[in-house]
Parts: C-alpha cells; structure tokens; sequence
C-alpha cells in the first residue's frame, strides 16, 4: 500500500512588524527572509519550501499590510492579499500589542475565508500581565475571528513554533509536490543578493534612507570556486547618495563587506562584490521601475 502524500500552500499575513519574518525562517529552517527590527523589511512575497519524503510546505512570507500611500505600497498590498487566494492554510500573525481592529479591511477578507486559519498571537515572552492579559486578547481575537484556531508563540524565542508545524501537517491537503524536494525556496539567487544589501542598508542607515533604496544585481557569475556579483543601489535623491557613500566611501564600504560575508555564509562560497549607487528619482511611485524591480505580482 503505497503512503498518502500531503502538499500545499501555507501562507502567512498580518500587520508590518508583527514578527512574519522571523516566523517564516523559523518554519523553513533557513534566513529565506529578511527579518530586522523595522517595519515594511519584506516588499516582495517570498516562499520557503519545507520538504520530507511524504509532504511539501510552501510557506508564503508576505509584506505587512498597510494603507497604501504610494505605488511601491500598492504592490506589496496586491502580494498579500494574493496570498488570501491561493493558500490551502492561512497563518494570520498578530502579537501582544497590536490593536485587533487595525486594518479591518483585510481582516474582514479573512473573516469571509473557508480554508482553515490559525492566528498567532507572537512575542507572548514580550507580555506583561500574564495568563489574565493573554486570555483577554485570545477572547477579544476570537470574538473577531471565530472559525479561526488560535495559538499563542514567541517565534523569536521558538516557543509554539514544533505545536505550529504538527497542526500544519495535519491540515495539509493530500497532493503531489509542487516543486522538486530539493528545492528551498521559489526566488532566483539573484533575489537573495539584492534582500542581503537592503537587509545591511536597513541596519545600517536611519530614518528614510532604507526606504527610499532599492538593489539591483547586474552581474551574477558563479564558477566551482567563487561568484563574482555587481550590485547597483537605486536611491531618489542626489543627497540620498551621498549619504549612502558616506564621507570617504566609508559608509558604502561597510555595507559592502557585511554584504559580503553575509553571501558569503548563505552560498558557501567566497564572493566578489561590486556596488555602485546610481539616482533614480521617484522610483517609488513609477510604474515601469517598479515593474523592472520585480513588484508585480501576477
């Protein structure tokens, strides 16, 4: 008697900030997305594949949901709420904080939803109050969300994440593989270049530098021994610029080599790397450069 095998779409959504991020690399086991201490990191919509012999997971990160003010926020909108179309299982992630009724739109979309949701209340290790505080915000989530299960975690700290995995496999549809099983993840390496950069960018810079950059791989050349990679960092400004070079090239030249030896653990192999900072005004708000940029979801 041949085994049932299980396979389907897991996709998780929420607010900016809420901790996405950190869970989706903790279900997939890899650094698959960026995950920093400021809101609106992820833009894209990105999965991680988990596979054993009898399942395949294709966990879906997405972009926090937001009001859009501009054309790039109107896109990673559109990437999360394609996620409310194809999931076999939803993970709507909020945490101990947030105000349940931010954003009733999409949440209202999610209500109407007939595939199983599993809310996750993240950063309880971040919780004052205790039992009482945690059963006040599960009632006030259930109230708003009642065909949904709810389960309380710390993706950080790991915490509820194995009990996550377990309900996930037992919901999973029985399906063939979507993809091969040695595949991690649906995005080119070329992608993971240019999230590495803007993750440094996004640590290293304040205030609305990260937000107006974008990175672009020109050049991707791998041999057995080494990949030699060049980069252009996109800003609006002529200012932005020059703060993205810093006095001498010091500011560039340490994103550079934090760039660097991050690549180089995530492909195991010495990396050459080239960045260049070029003004691109408005890109935010341009149909074909965000369209060039990948942000247009089918």
């Amino acid at each position: 008697m041949t085994s049932v095998h299980k396979a389907g779409f897991v996709n998780i959504v929420g607010n900016p900030n809420v901790g996405k991020s950190t869970l989706m690399n903790q279900l997939v086991g890899e650094r698959i997305s960026i995950a920093t201490f400021k809101a609106q990191t992820t833009r894209h919509r990105i999965m991680g594949i988990v596979n054993t012999p009898e399942m395949q997971i294709v966990f879906s990160d997405t972009p926090g949901v937001l009001k859009p003010n501009y054309k790039l926020q109107e896109s990673m909108l559109a990437f999360s709420e394609s996620a409310l179309q194809d999931a076999d299982i939803l993970l709507y992630v909020t945490d101990v904080v947030e105000n349940p009724e931010k954003n009733m739109d999409f949440l209202e979309k999610v209500q109407r939803m007939e595939i199983p949701v599993i809310l996750l209340i993240n950063k309880i290790d971040e919780l004052a109050g205790g039992e009482t505080k945690l059963a006040t915000i599960v009632e006030h989530w259930h109230a708003l969300l009642p065909k949904a299960e709810i389960l309380p975690i710390s993706a950080k700290n790991k915490f509820g994440v194995d009990i996550l995995l377990k309900r996930i496999q037992e919901l999973l549809p029985e399906s063939p593989a979507y993809f091969d099983k040695d595949q991690l993840t649906d995005k080119p390496a070329r992608f993971f270049v240019s999230e590495i950069i803007r993750e440094k960018i996004l640590l290293y810079y304040d205030k609305e530098i990260p937000y107006s950059v974008e990175v672009a791989v020109e050049r991707f050349k791998e041999t057995d021994k080494n990949i030699h990679i060049n980069v252009v960092i996109y800003v609006e400004r002529d200012s932005q610029k020059g703060i993205i070079i810093g006095h001498q090239g010091v500011a560039l030249k340490k994103v550079s080599t934090e760039a660097r030896k991050a690549l180089e653990k995530f492909f195991d192999k010495p990396i050459y790397l080239e960045t260049f900072v070029k003004v691109d005004k408005d890109w935010r708000s341009s149909e074909r450069e965000l369209n060039h940029f990948g942000y247009n979801p089918e």
